[in-house]
């Protein structure tokens, strides 16, 4: 694990959106294009911010996203096809992007997306981290077994508190309790992962992610044992970790 600090999210998301900016002409350089793997979320605005201001050749690059609700459409506030192409994918349209559609039977989205995905290696993935430790919408108990790319999941009751403290829902009750998710094992068959985590909410995952031993209780744990993973934190994120 690579940790760095710093004293905003600002400063921290314009270090890992310059970091993923590195690592994906990295790729185009070697291989004539890069894929590359996005969270979204509050986490995630600045790191985006800053990359889709970055000095690529986005024609390049091939983007996939980590999860959406089942029965959300791209209309409403908390979607993440709406997210991507309000905060990235809008300002990129040379850009290839693979939506996952919450919309669409599960299943025939899952088995296209896996196609797509496995067709070559990730070059560079961004993965938030949740306030119940999640990955994604891997959240505790998480499936560490499976093998597959994407899986149908069950929210559970932190993560949909964190949804709803984020302003994407009107209620606790009107989040979604199903949603698609790209799992552990996929996320760590990328060559690199990124986690940008700032703000105070996320202090206590954090702290568990880096102090505990890998569980599935704290997914975010896993990993621990990419062996190109950087986790980039600002000062309230990174508040409970000297106590």
């Amino acid at each position: 694990m690579n940790l760095k600090i710093f004293d905003t999210a600002a400063e921290l998301g314009a270090f890992a959106g310059g970091l993923t900016a590195e690592h994906l002409n990295k790729a185009i350089k070697a291989n004539g294009r890069a894929r590359l793997l996005v969270s979204t979320g509050m986490s995630q605005f600045e790191t985006l911010e800053t990359l889709r201001k970055a000095d690529v050749d986005w024609s390049k690059v091939t983007m996939f996203h980590l999860d959406e609700y089942i029965g959300v459409d791209e209309t409403h506030k908390a979607s993440f096809i709406k997210y991507l192409k309000e905060r990235f994918t809008g300002y990129l349209p040379a850009m290839t992007a693979h939506f996952v559609d919450g919309t669409r039977d599960p299943k025939t989205v899952i088995a296209e997306l896996t196609e797509k995905i496995n067709e070559a290696p990730i070059d560079i993935a961004l993965i938030g981290i949740g306030v119940n430790g999640h990955i994604a919408f891997n959240d505790p108990p998480a499936d560490f077994d499976t093998k597959e790319a994407y899986i149908v999941v069950k929210l559970d009751d932190m993560c949909k508190k964190q949804q709803f403290d984020e302003g994407w829902f009107d209620s606790i009750e009107d989040v979604p309790a199903i949603a698609m998710s790209i799992t552990a094992h996929q996320i760590l068959k990328s060559k690199v992962i990124v986690s940008s985590v700032p703000h105070a909410v996320k202090a206590e995952a954090v702290y568990n992610t880096v102090n505990q031993d890998v569980n599935n209780m704290v997914p975010a744990t896993i990993l621990k044992t990419h062996p190109d993973w950087t986790l980039v934190l600002d000062k309230n994120s990174a508040s409970k970790l000297d106590k």
